[in-house]
């Protein structure tokens, strides 16, 4: 398992990558000169940013491909077992939720947008896709109130995260054996709040406080699993009536052409999206967020390369 709490990632441009075995076959028919236009073509996109080669499956129309399929789980509201409102309202999350359905709808998966589910229908949710045809990925975005290792239903009962990565893991959930599966978790591990560090002073490289012991509690997440936090273990993660800072920025990327990326590098794009460019404001002003992912993918993939069609109205 290898674990990027955050890792800074300079902007590099590829100019070339292999290409697969049906593409070299076709150039060994073809001229030098049109073989440079052909790697042109695969490797490089018009704005410098990589795109991977052709898939035989893309030659395929979208009616003889399955839809990947997305699962995007939001609480707003929480009531406790008497009834009482419980915890705070998440002003901003449903909005939220909603845009990143709608571009994940563009970018050609099937998405399920539910709201406001008890623990228990929360793992249902996940038991339920046991039973669906699934295409090339599986994409889920929960998006509540959370502990660390878990999050809360709208009843605020936990939900183990563990446990709902084990629900679609290779033993329990066959029909996902060899499919990526990529969660983003945005909400709260811990009450500690993210002051920053300095990058730059005059003194040199400021000494930690203290050891990240936090970092050594890695999760357990099962074969071809990615899952990225919103935060760093211990700390909150933030939200506003805007958005939160995670959420909006991985929206950034997956309307921007970043999408096209290798799957690693657009998670690491997002984690300094929010580390540089955002922080909070009003009573925690000043105060920063860095997310982290952990990963035992076994292959570069690109989830979200694909064509965008043309936005769905009213969202």
């Amino acid at each position: 398992m290898l674990l990027l709490p955050c890792p800074w990632e300079s902007a590099v441009l590829v100019l070339s990558q292999p290409v697969e075995q049906d593409t070299l076959s076709w150039a060994s028919q073809r001229s030098s000169s049109e073989l440079t236009a052909r790697q042109a073509e695969l490797c490089v996109s018009t704005v410098g940013v990589w795109r991977p080669p052709t898939h035989p499956r893309r030659h395929l129309s979208m009616s003889q491909l399955s839809q990947s399929r997305a699962l995007v789980i939001v609480n707003t509201h929480f009531h406790s077992s008497d009834g009482n409102m419980a915890f705070g309202t998440r002003r901003g999350a449903k909005r939220e939720a909603e845009k990143l359905s709608n571009v994940l709808s563009r970018l050609n998966y099937t998405v399920k947008l539910v709201s406001n589910k008890t623990a228990k229908e929360i793992e249902d949710l996940y038991w339920q896709e046991h039973y669906h045809e699934h295409g090339e990925y599986f994409v889920s975005i929960i998006s509540s109130h959370g502990e660390e290792g878990i999050i809360f239903g709208c009843d605020t009962e936990p939900v183990q995260l563990s446990h709902l990565f084990q629900i679609l893991s290779s033993e329990k959930c066959p029909v996902l054996r060899k499919i990526p599966k990529i969660f983003f978790i945005q909400a709260c591990r811990g009450k500690e709040l993210d002051q920053g560090v300095v990058l730059e002073c005059d003194s040199g490289e400021p000494e930690p406080e203290c050891e990240p012991e936090c970092l050594l509690d890695i999760p357990t997440i099962p074969p071809q699993t990615v899952v990225m936090f919103a935060c760093s273990p211990g700390y909150v993660a933030f939200l506003n009536p805007s958005g939160s800072m995670f959420l909006q920025a991985l929206l950034k990327v997956l309307e921007g052409e970043e999408r096209h990326l290798d799957l690693i590098r657009l998670l690491t794009r997002i984690n300094g999206k929010v580390a540089f460019h955002c922080q909070a404001r009003g009573s925690y002003e000043g105060c920063k967020q860095m997310p982290c992912f952990i990963t035992n993918l076994h292959q570069e993939v690109f989830p979200f390369s694909a064509p965008i069609m043309e936005e769905a109205d009213g969202v």
